[in-house]
């Protein structure tokens, strides 16, 4: 019989408590379910006048309102990501270095940037790119929403690395400059590699975070993002305000759980593909690992 080594088998006991425990959950989840659907239907926000524009089978609050809005969030998720990632790696490895002149002033960026809210960063965006820059008022709401993700983003992410490539033995990169490896092909090699697998669900949450951060950039900055268009559309169609905010929120979840879904097939096949072949390196490979193959500092 398998047993598990993380907790006791069940007795009758635990098992009649937890078999309780379920129903009453159950029970309590179908009361709530069925406590929304009579409020909702009680102030007539179930009728079919209200859902028909997005579940007629017609296509203007799709063309006109919500594929819109839902390309400026893409946009402005996508922008955010390609520059937060790459400007996060650099930073959390800075933040290791063994040269102060490198480390302290990574330190100083990360800090700052991590202690002010993404909405304060978006509304000085704005302001910046009014008073200095040539952009004109119809791009300044995107440009602003992507300054302050990915200075926010990018100073989340810099921990998750450092974090990430901390956490691992510290016999890692003792064994590969023992075989002669540079600092930075450790970290390019040996390091980088396995912590990018242990990082990955940490960095996918905060890219889910950059989608749904570009919200506030509609709120307040009047960038025409998908919740933006919401608004607008529950106006126009009179009053349908539960229907078009479930549309949306039904769209955020599918384009969240896609990007979920995405990043644990891929951690798993990175993981699988990381396993071990069990073969033996010899001198020459470890010498040739470490490029130290022509230097004569291996046989």
């Amino acid at each position: 019989m398998n047993k598990s080594v993380l907790y006791d088998a069940q007795g009758p006991r635990a098992k009649q408590r937890n078999i309780l425990y379920t129903a009453l959950f159950v029970v309590a989840l179908a009361a709530l379910a069925w406590w929304v659907y009579s409020a909702l239907d009680e102030k007539n926000q179930l009728d079919w006048a209200l859902w028909k524009p997005y579940l007629g089978g017609g296509t203007e609050a799709y063309t006109t309102y919500i594929w819109p809005g839902l390309e400026n969030t893409l946009k402005a998720a996508a922008l955010a990501m390609i520059i937060a990632l790459p400007l996060g790696a650099v930073l959390g490895i800075a933040r290791l270095s063994d040269h102060a002149w490198v480390r302290v002033p990574a330190a100083v960026v990360v800090e700052f940037f991590r202690a002010i809210p993404v909405l304060v960063l978006m509304i000085f965006g704005l302001a910046l790119y009014a008073q200095y820059t040539d952009v004109t008022s119809d791009d300044r709401p995107l440009y602003a929403v992507v300054t302050g993700l990915v200075l926010y983003n990018a100073s989340v992410l810099a921990e998750i690395v450092r974090a990430g490539i901390l956490a691992l033995p510290k016999g890692q990169s003792e064994a590969a400059m023992a075989i002669g490896m540079r600092k930075n092909q450790v970290m390019r090699l040996i390091l980088l590699p396995q912590a990018v697998t242990a990082m990955l669900p940490a960095i996918v949450s905060q890219l889910v975070v950059i989608v749904k951060d570009t919200a506030l950039g509609g709120a307040v900055l009047t960038f025409p993002e998908l919740l933006a268009s919401a608004n607008t559309m529950s106006g126009y169609y009179g009053a349908n305000t539960i229907a078009s905010f479930t549309v949306v929120a039904v769209i955020y979840i599918v384009i969240n759980f896609s990007l979920t879904s995405f990043a644990s097939w891929l951690e798993g096949r990175l993981r699988r593909g990381k396993k071990s072949t069990g073969a033996v390196l010899g001198v020459q490979d470890t010498a040739d690992i470490g490029g130290t193959a022509g230097t004569g500092t291996a046989a």
